[in-house]
């Protein structure tokens, strides 16, 4: 009996064996599906050869004339880019997964393109094409971005013309016999909140201009904070902040105005929990370094003041003893017959239901911002900015606004100011392109507002000997603007210089991509250059220790060459979120940061065939999409060398880079002077 009680059991067992072992063998096979994946990358960086090579693909244009750069580049490339299907047959049917924040935006967009569909022409399109633009849901959100882009683009081109007629009006502009713009704006806060929070100012701010608001702070609100609600495990907390922020021209759509300076005071809600005002920018959609005042009076060195200002008055703090003097030190003070200086402590200049008045004036050296007729802060000016920069007013958060004055404003456009009409010199002008084939195409990514990003680089490494000598030609990339006067200069600087490449769509963020093939197009077709370089106008190139680098490299072998990333993984939340269905994949393939990278001649040749035969990839991300193609290239065509370089700087500047992101015109000029003729005094980096 015994035994026929324990066979049961043993028999259970063997299942129970059975499936573990099942287990196990379903294991073994989803790793060996993914291994692949994974010795992919390895070789990937690795670099190892592979007997695939690229034949038979011819593009032509190479020995094509010079073109007028001051009409616009359409390329077969681009007119495939704006009418088809973006995604690659091998990830059409990709997983997508739900995505919990629904795309509004999307749905919004949707709407949109349908009715714009029904008042704008098309331009040089086919019926066929029409016919695949007219299926929309269909349509990716990318190619609805793109498709939109084109037709504005299309119109705003046409307008140009339309612009340039009224000649009289703009040379009486030059001239000086107009005034185009007021010398005071006065907005009441209903036409401020009629109009978004936002107030326009024509030609910016000058040396002694002042904006005043009046406005009462709301009572403090209740908001979740998933910070707080990580650390102390409850998120809600009492905020009452408002933001007063001077805002420049934005160069694209999809893109946040640059913040030329953002005054936050924060009544409730600061993580130190105490009353603080922080100051900022935000220059290419990146924070600098805020200066906070919190009560304590900042440091009367004179590197600290501003206009012999303080960076930061004092006010009364409940967590601060009382600081005056023991009677003992007040005697002894006296005694001796030293003068004695009364104290006084003044509260925080913001309280909640309680009317304010604050004067943000421009001074020489800085910002002043007083309020009820007392100094609070100062903010000295950062570099990249101008004061005819600033040419929106932003108002927004917990206040109510009763009123806003600007008074002692230019009366002038920036686009007629002195210093724009001295910069157009024969000294910058741009050499034709050479007949020959070159060692370096630079392609350098601008937008149509940028005109002091592209004289400094015209001043500086553009005048570099391998540029004189024509062995390296650069050139701009630039999209239209939404306004036609931006247009019109655009196209004026472009026939002076003849070193911009004019793209005939509307400038939008998530197109960046589009100007990247655009780069590769004209440095293959126009150029026949050995290497590609895409950089932003932001970017410090040091083409003799560029060129060194390239030398270094086989020119037998495919090369790609930046400062690499391995494994990135996309963001799903927040300011830079990228869907599923945008992105499904996990990571990105192995790609190098944008603000420089290199490719050699044969992968831009196989990127322009994929993209004639409309199997090329697109990603509104235009870096990862680069290192998409690459990654196809190495795979199915011939090995590449992933040639990583930590001298292809991201952020700042330092002597022994081959790049330097994020430098302002004026460090630009800064940098030039301290490399090539050594007597700079100085670089103040951000």
């Amino acid at each position: 009996m015994k035994r026929l009680r324990t066979e049961p059991s043993s028999s259970r067992k063997l299942r129970l064996s059975h499936v573990l072992f099942g287990v196990g063998v379903l294991y073994l096979v989803f790793v060996s599906c993914n291994f692949p994946q994974f010795l992919k990358v390895v070789s990937t960086l690795s670099g190892d050869e592979s007997d695939y090579r690229l034949d038979g693909i011819a593009i032509g244009g190479s020995d094509s004339d010079d073109a007028d750069l001051s009409k616009p580049f359409v390329g077969s490339v681009y007119k495939d880019a704006f009418h088809r299907r973006l995604e690659d047959n091998r990830d059409r049917d990709a997983p997508l997964r739900p995505n919990k924040d629904p795309m509004k935006e999307d749905d919004r967009g949707n709407g949109r393109d349908r009715e714009s569909r029904k008042h704008q022409g098309y331009g040089r399109i086919t019926g066929e094409i029409l016919r695949q633009r007219n299926r929309v849901s269909d349509m990716s959100v990318l190619e609805r971005m793109a498709d939109e882009a084109w037709t504005l683009g299309l119109k705003a081109w046409g307008e140009i013309d339309k612009f340039d007629s009224n000649e009289s009006e703009v040379s009486s502009v030059a001239e000086g016999k107009l005034d185009p713009c007021p010398s005071w704006i006065s907005m009441s806060g209903e036409e401020l909140r009629k109009g978004d929070g936002l107030v326009f100012i024509p030609c910016g701010l000058a040396a002694g201009s002042s904006i005043t608001v009046v406005g009462t702070p709301l009572h403090a609100h209740m908001e979740h904070s998933h910070l707080l609600a990580r650390l102390k495990g409850t998120g809600v907390v009492s905020v009452s902040q408002f933001m007063v922020e001077l805002q420049g021209l934005k160069s694209a759509e999809g893109e946040d105005p640059p913040k030329i300076l953002h005054l936050n005071p924060r009544l409730r809600g600061d993580w130190s929990k105490q009353p603080v005002i922080e100051h900022n920018t935000c220059y290419r959609m990146h924070w600098g370094t805020a200066q906070r005042c919190d009560g304590l009076p900042s440091e009367d060195d004179e590197g600290m003041l501003v206009d012999g200002h303080r960076r930061c008055e004092k006010w009364m703090r409940d967590d601060i003893a009382d600081s005056r003097e023991s009677k003992t030190t007040s005697w002894f003070k006296r005694f001796i017959g030293r003068e004695q200086k009364p104290e006084v402590a003044w509260p925080f200049p913001f309280i909640e239901g309680k009317m304010f008045v604050l004067t943000l004036r421009a001074g020489v050296d800085g910002y002043h911002i007083n309020v009820g007729g007392r100094h609070v802060t100062s903010f000295p000016y950062r570099t990249g900015f101008t004061l005819e920069d600033a040419t929106g007013l932003a108002v927004k958060g917990n206040v109510d606004v009763h009123s806003i004055f600007a008074t002692c404003l230019p009366t002038s456009h920036q686009s007629f100011s002195p210093h724009r009409v001295l910069e157009m010199s024969g000294t910058w002008k741009a050499s034709a392109l050479p007949k020959h084939s070159v060692r370096l195409f630079i392609g350098v990514l601008s937008a149509s507002n940028h005109f002091a990003e592209r004289m400094a680089v015209r001043k500086t490494w553009m005048q570099a000997d391998a540029i004189k000598s024509s062995n390296v030609v650069a050139r701009f990339f630039v999209a239209l603007n939404p306004r036609n006067e931006v247009n019109a200069e655009l196209r004026k600087e472009a026939a002076f210089f003849g070193d911009i490449v004019i793209l005939p769509f509307m400038d939008r963020y998530e197109l960046v991509v589009l100007k990247t093939m655009a780069i590769c197009e004209f440095g293959i077709q126009n150029v026949t250059a050995e290497y590609i370089m895409k950089c932003d106008d932001d970017t410090f190139i040091r083409v003799d220790t560029v060129l060194k680098e390239i030398e270094a490299v086989p020119k037998e072998k495919s090369l790609y060459m930046g400062n690499l990333n391995l494994l990135h993984r996309p963001l799903r939340n927040g300011k830079w979120a990228v869907t599923y269905e945008e992105w499904p994949e996990e990571a990105y393939p192995p790609y190098a940061n944008g603000p420089a990278y290199i490719i050699s001649k044969d992968i831009v040749t196989f990127i322009i065939s994929q993209q004639k035969d409309r199997k090329l990839r697109l990603f509104k991300m235009e870096d990862v999409s680069m290192g998409m193609w690459v990654e196809r290239f190495n795979n199915t065509v011939s090995a590449v060398k992933y040639s990583h370089n930590w001298k292809f700087c991201q952020y700042g500047c330092m002597e022994g880079y081959f790049t330097s992101h994020y430098q302002s015109p004026r460090q630009m000029v800064c940098l030039w002077d301290k490399l090539s003729r050594g007597h700079a005094r100085c670089c103040n980096f951000r």
